[in-house]
């Protein structure tokens, strides 16, 4: 069977009507740069924020002449909201996802304020665990946390919002593809007990993402709302560094529970974290707190303790933002083992003295969560990016 290309998906995507049946919508310019790997095809049609919900049915057949095409088993598409075409005041919004229960936590429209951000539905709380810059051990982070969070008795899932570099495949050591279920849902993969899904599931590891803001932000909302993630206490969300598309479309449009700062103690890496910090405090996301990673080092032949990266940076920091400092994880060469054979210490070694670090931070979230979750008084912010 001959390789599906580029050209072969927009050929067939002409066939598809534009808004008010005027010309096809590769012609009118809304079809984004299309991405296929692996027999499936990812892209986003532009339409006016306002006229998201009513265009649904184009992005349907889009995607359904799309499927038709020999040698394509899936496509990914979504609407991307064109934030120039609705009046400048209003917010960008996606409709409410099938099936999503108008009294669930995240799905009500508090008083006074904005319309709620659509929850998940099933899902209890989300939180994002971020960082300012990479190489700090975040997605290390994230899944110990994960599965620390399970020790403790929660039901979680875990998703790896990292479109260019993701990594939960490798750190949990999960192969193969999801499978798709009825409609346009698929099945989120698993390891540990925990639900997990991941770009990198549905790509080859040596597939370079050259993706721009529309496509990350379509990729993502669909990992996350078109996953079956069943009942879960908490869903942990696996932010890329800094603070670009995937971390403006989790906080516009994702109803964050809270948000999780991972530093290292040396001041080029607190100069990164407090960006994060900023941003979050200004789309006005709680900040759950600090996890200061690579604290400290270890001899395993003196036992003599070594500050590598200065020590104590981000607690101060914690301190100085008036944010909780949940805790210090030092720098060990059984953090890297595990995590590079996919064996994660919080289950490898449940007992140990590092998964009892990441059981105590994972408890320390989890109540600072539940704060931020009673406080009824703060409303959801309005957010318009320009």
């Amino acid at each position: 069977m001959p390789e599906v290309t580029r050209d072969v998906v927009l050929d067939k995507l002409r066939t598809v009507r534009g808004p008010d049946m005027e010309g096809n919508i590769v012609e009118l310019g809304l079809v984004s740069d299309v991405f296929i790997s692996d027999g499936k095809a990812y892209f986003s049609i532009t339409v006016p924020a306002d006229r998201a919900k009513e265009l649904e049915p184009m992005r349907a057949a889009a995607e359904r002449v799309v499927r038709e095409i020999p040698g394509i088993s899936a496509a990914m598409v979504a609407l991307t909201a064109d934030r120039k075409a609705a009046p400048a005041a209003a917010p960008v919004q996606r409709p409410q996802p099938a099936g999503a229960h108008a009294g669930h936590a995240h799905g009500q429209r508090p008083a006074g304020g904005a319309p709620a951000k659509a929850g998940i539905p099933g899902v209890g709380a989300i939180i994002a665990v971020a960082s300012g810059k990479g190489g700090v051990g975040k997605s290390t982070t994230s899944v110990n946390l994960a599965l620390a969070l399970k020790a403790n008795g929660l039901k979680v899932g875990l998703l790896d919002a990292d479109i260019y570099g993701p990594s939960m495949p490798r750190l949990l050591n999960i192969h193969g593809r999801p499978q798709q279920i009825e409609g346009r849902m698929i099945r989120p993969m698993e390891n540990y007990g925990l639900k997990v899904m991941s770009m990198g599931f549905l790509v080859d590891e040596e597939v370079a993402m050259i993706w721009r803001g529309p496509m990350i932000q379509s990729a993502l909302l669909q990992m996350l709302r078109e996953v079956a993630w069943g009942d879960l206490d908490v869903l942990v969300v696996d932010m890329p560094p800094g603070t670009g598309d995937a971390q403006l479309t989790m906080a516009q449009q994702v109803p964050l529970a809270g948000a999780v700062i991972v530093s290292t103690p040396q001041d080029l890496a607190l100069i990164d974290a407090r960006k994060g910090l900023a941003m979050f405090r200004k789309v006005e996301v709680p900040v759950l707190g600090i996890i200061e990673n690579m604290s400290y080092f270890v001899a395993p032949d003196t036992g003599k303790r070594y500050d590598i990266f200065g020590h104590g940076g981000a607690r101060k920091e914690a301190e100085r933002i008036g944010v909780p400092f949940l805790g210090e994880v030092p720098l060990t060469m059984g953090i890297r083992e595990t995590s590079d054979a996919g064996t994660p210490l919080v289950v490898s070694d449940p007992d140990g003295e590092i998964a009892g670090i990441y059981r105590d931070i994972a408890t320390k979230v989890w109540a600072e969560m539940s704060a931020a979750r009673d406080d009824k008084s703060r409303a959801m912010p309005s957010i318009v990016f320009e």
